[in-house]
């Protein structure tokens, strides 16, 4: 909510609180009505149905879409971004979103067939980073990737079975560049002919005993990697 009205497009149309979390969130509640949203103060249980959450917080806003377009991204010279190819699991999706702005990423693509950023659970896992990046939605894959290449990116499939792991990735200067990282389904990870369309396959390796990472984890480790080498290509402090 709180990253919604700071945004200069969160388009915060509507505010349902009930009487406690109003006057918990008295600045939020003026912040609304001066960004001209209604703001509605409603008893809890009439609240409850539209959070869709075991534990409300009693506020529940209305916003606008936000719905980016891939070219205006590219445009303007991406340096990292994440593409989820057929992800569908919106906590994941969610957590995904917020990781890349964590590190700093340009934007999320979710190819066609993929969840809904707007779902409840994936704006919730997002922690409001949804309103900090682009989030691009409904593109082809084999598209995004070609798109992606032509504005010179270097597309890097995150494939638990790739010969190449991350550390040789670093060392070869591969994550230096300009990159889009490939992140597939859950459960199916990348079909070979996806994990073709990208320049590189790289596997996140496994020290433990453990399968493999899940979406969420592997994309954390891929994109901070990425973030570090290009803050060191740039010689640039580690953030503190």
């Amino acid at each position: 909510m709180r990253e919604a009205l700071a945004a200069p497009d969160g388009d915060v149309r509507v505010l349902f609180a009930d009487q406690e979390a109003a006057a918990r969130h008295a600045d939020l509640v003026t912040a609304a009505h001066a960004a001209g949203a209604a703001v509605h103060i409603v008893a809890a249980t009439a609240l409850a149905p539209l959070t869709g959450t075991v534990t409300p917080q009693g506020l529940v806003a209305v916003c606008g879409a936000r719905a980016a377009a891939l070219a205006p991204v590219l445009a303007a010279g991406p340096r990292l971004l994440a593409l989820l190819a057929d992800v569908r699991d919106p906590g994941n999706a969610g957590t995904v979103i917020r990781t890349a702005d964590a590190a700093g990423a340009d934007a999320v693509v979710l190819t066609a067939g993929s969840v809904d950023p707007t779902n409840g659970k994936c704006v919730r896992a997002s922690a409001g980073s949804l309103f900090h990046l682009p989030v691009v939605v409904d593109v082809p894959v084999e598209e995004a990737v070609a798109a992606l290449r032509a504005a010179g990116l270097v597309v890097l499939a995150a494939d638990g079975t790739a010969t190449t792991d991350l550390p040789a990735a670093a060392a070869d200067g591969l994550l230096d560049c300009p990159t889009a990282w490939l992140f597939g389904n859950e459960a199916w990870g990348l079909p070979a002919a996806v994990r073709e369309l990208a320049d590189h396959a790289v596997a996140v390796p496994i020290y433990g005993r453990a399968e493999s990472l899940n979406l969420a984890t592997a994309a954390a480790v891929c994109l901070y990697a990425s973030a570090q080498a290009h803050a060191g290509a740039r010689g640039e402090p580690p953030p503190r």
